[in-house]
Order: structure tokens, then sequence, then C-alpha cells
């Protein structure tokens, strides 16, 4: 049994919807640290203890028990008292926090003295409402106003600057002793004969948008919350997996979870939908290149995830110039938020769209989409989105018109790096100095070339041959020309991009391997790639890491200079099964499903840190990853479908298998997969070096077959 290790083991997050909380282990909020409970992008609680007679708690154990519950349990310090002192370890004092829209805390103590104690429970509750842009960063300020009143027994403050609002109420109910407030506290005295017990519960009510959304008193099981509803459902009809490799079942159950937390609700004309927000604490939001990402992973689990996707980020698509929101007509957005920098427009995230591939991959998505649901209706509502969005390409995206897509932004406020690896840092040359914008990414020329080619037939559905030949033309020629200006023959590799003099950025990363999966490498080429991506300075064992260890910018436990993306890594292993690499695929996916093992419950986070894999060692989790994070989860359902090779015609009611199962995962059932309307059962079994398919259960129409026994 692996060594069990933690992401974030400082702190304890739980949510519902748009909703979450993150406090420290022990269940305190301190406003200093980058903690609190959070409604649509605003700190409504930035500070919370709980003591007694001024001391704190001792804190027992603590822990999540679903996505949205979390139990603290606490025992007494050595107290003095009015009736004496109260030795250590007689009180028992369990907290139980629920998360829906509002919150609502449980407190119950019970005495295990053999005398009366007599003590006052002291609450300090404190809000600050900072923008979670300001949280994250750690740059608060002061800046509207905060007024807190005492009436009827609630505590409620509210903030106002210009005509942003928020709120708090804080309301104590059912309480076993009534409550005061004095000092900026909520105060229960508390008396309690052997063997008795306290309690109270508190209603913290959210008032946000003229709305107030108040919490409820409910057990842990997920459906009593809308979103937690739409969670279950989709547990329920999304692929569910088997293995006798229990650790895997595992980490995909767990990934189910993640994902099914992480949905957001989308509208469509009175039509509800969902799509996942990239990640907790800091991206519970409306994204792009994330949420696509996470759709594209997910098709083979529930291909109805990516729908609300495309018709979200379609309604969202930018129809004007506007430099400082870095939109352009077409262009799909990276972030959208709804707090108080945004609202009065401080910050361009409204929504903001500083990212150089989302469009494109919006383009692969629904194409991909269509693949999986056959859904003709859902082509008709992206169809304008989508011309737009080939015409973005041309117009906005190759600005320099040199047959390259590139990003800069224009925005004084904007993100400076707008591929994937968008940290200000990210993009280095060879001997580590930075790159300056406008850069043309390696991997979002394949995205085009990939999209390209996946737009070509569905103009062809709507009986337009000659825009559908049109689009294949661009990408053939694309593919010449990148080949052309891109490789890099000394290190059979590509470059990360071209800098702004059209110089070839030659430093090794694993962005090239995202080129695989494109398909705009050339097959002679693809064996020269993959001895590259296995070297040891990239390849640390737990994956390929984002830069060389050999870059002089390298460094273990860097964001993007360094570290293992799991999401990153899972395109490189599509790529590698594209081009038949099936047992390098596999060595990807067996890392990836090693280091779950390590961390806790199997939840893969945003990224680790990409220290070299030993016989004695476990995965180093970065600081302050994501987690659960949706494009981290996404990576396990996508390294299944790779493994067994799975590629969906739902139009034509056929499904392509091509298994190649390794010997760390000798057999493996997929129930309930949904390709269009039919749903199939696949059981796949290794003997020796071969692998073995067979149909178990299959309802409605479908022809599943592998290449070469049509």
């Amino acid at each position: 049994m692996p060594a069990k290790v933690a992401v974030n083991t400082e702190q304890i997050v739980i949510s519902d919807g748009s909703s979450f909380l993150v406090t420290a282990r022990d269940g305190s909020i301190d406003d200093n640290r980058a903690q609190g409970f959070f409604v649509r992008d605003t700190r409504l609680i930035s500070y919370y203890e709980i003591s007694i007679n001024r001391h704190s708690l001792q804190l027992l154990a603590s822990s999540s028990i679903t996505h949205r519950v979390a139990i603290y349990e606490f025992t007494n310090p050595e107290l003095h008292t009015v009736n004496g002192t109260l030795p250590a370890g007689r009180l028992i004092i369990t907290v139980r926090r629920d998360i829906l829209g509002g919150m609502h805390e449980d407190i119950d103590i019970t005495n295990h003295h053999s005398d009366r104690v007599n003590f006052q429970l002291m609450l300090a509750i404190r809000s600050d409402f900072a923008d979670i842009f300001q949280v994250k960063a750690k740059q608060l300020l002061a800046r509207g106003e905060v007024e807190t009143t005492w009436q009827n027994k609630m505590l409620t403050t509210e903030y106002r600057n210009g005509t942003f609002q928020r709120g708090i109420i804080a309301a104590p109910d059912g309480s076993s002793t009534p409550p005061h407030y004095a000092n900026g506290r909520l105060l229960f005295d508390v008396s309690l004969e052997p063997g008795k017990s306290w309690h109270t519960c508190l209603n913290f009510t959210a008032l946000v948008d003229g709305e107030a959304l108040e919490p409820k008193h409910t057990d842990a099981e997920i459906t009593v919350t809308k979103a937690g509803q739409v969670m279950a459902n989709f547990l329920d009809i999304a692929t569910r997996l088997q293995s006798s490799n229990v650790g895997v079942m595992e980490t995909y159950q767990q990934a189910l979870t993640d994902m099914g937390a992480l949905r957001i609700e989308v509208k469509d004309n009175e039509q509800t939908s969902w799509m996942p927000a990239a990640g907790i604490p800091w991206f519970v939001a409306v994204f792009g290149r994330d949420s696509i990402i996470a759709s594209l992973q997910t098709m083979a689990v529930n291909h109805e995830f990516g729908r609300g996707t495309l018709v979200k980020l379609a309604q969202l698509q930018a129809s004007e110039v506007d430099d400082w929101r870095d939109a352009q007509p077409g262009k799909i957005l990276h972030e959208l938020r709804q707090g108080e920098l945004v609202q009065l427009h401080e910050f361009p995230h409204s929504p903001y769209y500083g990212t150089v591939e989302a469009t494109i991959l919006w383009i692969i998505t629904l194409a991909e989409a269509y693949n999986w649901n056959a859904d003709p209706s859902l082509l008709d509502d992206c169809r304008m989105p989508l011309e737009r969005a080939l015409a973005w390409i041309d117009r906005y995206g190759d600005f320099d018109g040199d047959g390259f897509v590139e990003y800069l932004t224009r925005s004084k406020d904007g993100i400076r790096n707008q591929g994937w690896k968008d940290s200000g840092d990210a993009i280095v040359y060879a001997d580590g100095t930075q790159v300056e914008p406008p850069i043309a990414l390696c991997e979002v020329q394949g995205y085009v070339y990939d999209a390209w080619q996946r737009a070509a037939p569905l103009y062809e559905l709507w009986g337009e041959t000659e825009r559908a030949q049109e689009l294949r033309q661009k990408a053939a020629a694309l593919y010449q020309r990148f080949n052309d200006r891109f490789w890099m023959e000394e290190e059979g590799f590509y470059c990360l991009g071209l800098d702004s003099q059209k110089q070839q950025i030659r430093s090794i990363t694993s962005n090239p391997g995202h080129l695989l999966w494109s398909g705009i490498v050339p097959p002679e080429r693809a064996r020269q790639m993959v001895q590259r991506l296995f070297q040891p300075d990239l390849w640390c064992g737990w994956g390929v890491r984002t830069l060389s260890a050999q870059n002089p910018a390298y460094n273990p436990i860097s964001y993007q200079l360094g570290c293992v993306w799991p999401h990153d890594n899972s395109l490189i292993a599509a790529g590698l099964k594209r081009y038949g690499y099936d047992q390098e695929a596999n060595r990807i996916a067996e890392a990836t499903f090693a280091a779950a093992t390590y961390f806790e419950s199997g939840r893969m986070p945003e990224l680790f840190a990409g220290i070299e894999r030993r016989a004695e060692s476990f995965p180093v989790p970065y600081p302050d990853a994501s987690i659960p994070q949706a494009w981290a989860a996404g990576s396990i359902f996508f390294l299944i479908r790779t493994i067994v090779g799975l590629e969906a015609d739902a139009p034509n009611r056929r499904l392509r298998v091509q298994p190649a199962l390794p010997e760390w995962l000798p057999d493996l059932t997929l129930t309930n997969l949904a390709v269009g309307d039919a749903k199939v059962t696949l059981r796949f079994w290794r003997v020796g070096e071969q692998s073995h398919w067979e149909v178990t259960d299959l309802q409605g129409e479908l022809n599943v077959y592998i290449d070469g026994n049509d």
C-alpha cells in the first residue's frame, strides 16, 4: 500500500455550485491567508475562530466527507472556569459545515467531566468582502463601507462600494442557550452537567446581486441541493469502470465525483445544462480553455457534458474589438468573473478574452461532440459561432499574416502569456531568459491544423463542399509550412514556438507532445519525438515535465517551468496512441495512475512537482495546486479512453476500439458507454501480450469494431 500524500494539507475545501469554503485544518479562517467563505467571487467571511473562554480549541481530527460537507472534531485545553479548573480533554466539540448556496453550521458540545462545567463559547466572525483576485494575490485593500448590526438575534454585515453590494447574515438557530453579541463576537453562556450535551446551529445567508442565498439543514446525501442533484445525475449516466486493479477503479470513481462537483449551471433557451468550472478554490467560474479541454477529455464518460460548455461559450463569444478585454469578433473567452473589481470595471474579466487557443479548441470540441452525440441541433445552434471562430483565426489569430497564429495582449491589465502555460514567466528561451510576445506557440499551430481538418466534414454535412475543400487545403498548407519552420533537426524535436522576430524558441518543453495529438507531425518524425519526450531531462518517471531539466530556468516545483501537469500528459499520451506508440502511451498512463495512488482518495491535483521518481519516493505536491481541478480529473478519463482506443462515429452508429492493455491493467469493463442514442458495455482483457475485447451488452444500434476487422 503506497504512503498517502496530501495536497494542501493545511486546508479543507468544500463547495456547492459557485459557493465554496476554504478553512485551515482546524476550521478557522485567517484573513491574511487565502481562506474564507466565497460566493460569486467575493469573500463573505474572512475571519472565523471558535474559542472557549478565549482559549483555542484543540483539534482532534477534521475532514471533508463529501464535496460540500466537512466535520471538525475538537477537545478542550486545560481551562480555568468560574467553578474550578477543567482538565484538558473533557469536552468533545463537533463542528459540522454544509455549503448550500449559503452555509449551515452545527456546533455540538458534550461534557465528559465528572462535574458540571460553565464556560463561554465565543465565535469571532469578520468579513472583508475582498474580491477573489485580491485574496489570491494577497493584496488586500480597504475599499467600500462595511456596516454590522445585531438585531432580532441576527448578525448582519453589509458592504457597499458604489453600485456593488454584498452581505452575510449569521443567524443562530435552535441554540440550547440564547446568543449575545458583544465586542465583535457571538457569545453563548454554556452550563453542562456531566454526560450532557449542548447544541446550536448557525445559518449563514449570503446576500449577492440582490439575492439571499439561504442555507438548509440537511444530511450529507449529495442529492439535497440542486447542484448535488445534477452531480448525482451525472454519476448515474456516466460511463462506469470496473477492473481488478482497485487503484485504477478508485481513481476513476474519484475523478467522476470531482468532475460532477465542479459543474456550474448553463441556461440555453430555458433548457438547463452544465459545464465544468476549472477548479477549486480559485477557478470556480466560467472558463474557456479549461472547460473546453475538460469537456474533450470527458466525451467517452458523458458526451452531453460538452454541450453546456459549447453553448455557454458560444453565447459569450466576442462580437467586437475591445483591447482592454483582449476581445475580437469570434473569439472565445478566457474567463468570466462576477466580483467587485470586475463589476466596477477595474478588471477586464467581464468576460476577458486573453487566451490564444480557446477559440481553436472550441472548434475541435464541437466536432468531437458531434462524433459522440450525433446531435444535428447542436451543430445548428453552433453554426454561426463556428463561422465566426474560423474567421477569427484568419483575421485576428494570425494578426501579422505570416501564416501562424500568435498572441499579444493589447490590454494594460491583460495576461502576458496566453497559451495554456499562461504564467508570466512560463515561456523561456533555451538560455532561460524570458521571451517577449508576440509568440507563435507550436501546439497552437497544431490545434489550428486539427480544427480545420475537423471543421471540413461539418461543412460537408451542410452541403458546403467548396468550403470543406478550402479548409482541407488550408490545413495541408499549414502542415507543410509548420514542419518547415518549427522542426529542429539536430534535436529531433519541435521548437517551443517562434518569437517576435520569427526566430525559433529552441527550448525543450512538453508543448510539442500536443502536436502528436493534433496529427500535424509527419510519421517519419514521430519516432524521434517519442525518443526525445522520454529522455530523462523531460521524463521524470511521474510524467513529462513542462520544461527540460537542462534549461537554466528549470525548477521542479515551478508552476510551469518544471512541474508535471496531468492534463498535459493525457494529451501527449493520446497523441502517442494516435501514432501507434501504445507502450509509450501506457507508460504515461502508468505514471499518472501510480501518482494518483499516493494522493489522498486517489484524487489527481492540478499539477505536482517534476522531481525524479525513484524506488523509494512519492510524487511531491505543488503547494498551491487546485484540487479538485477539472482537466486533472478529466485526464483520468482521457487516459482510459487512450488505453482502449475509443473513437466514436455516432452519426454512422460506429465505435472503433483499439485496446492495448498494459500488464498493470489486465482487465477493464466499461459500462453505460453512450454513443449517440446507443449504450454499450465493453469488456477488455489481456492474455499474454495480447489484448482482447467483447461487447457484453448493447442497447440500440451500434457497430463496435477494430481496425482490420470492421
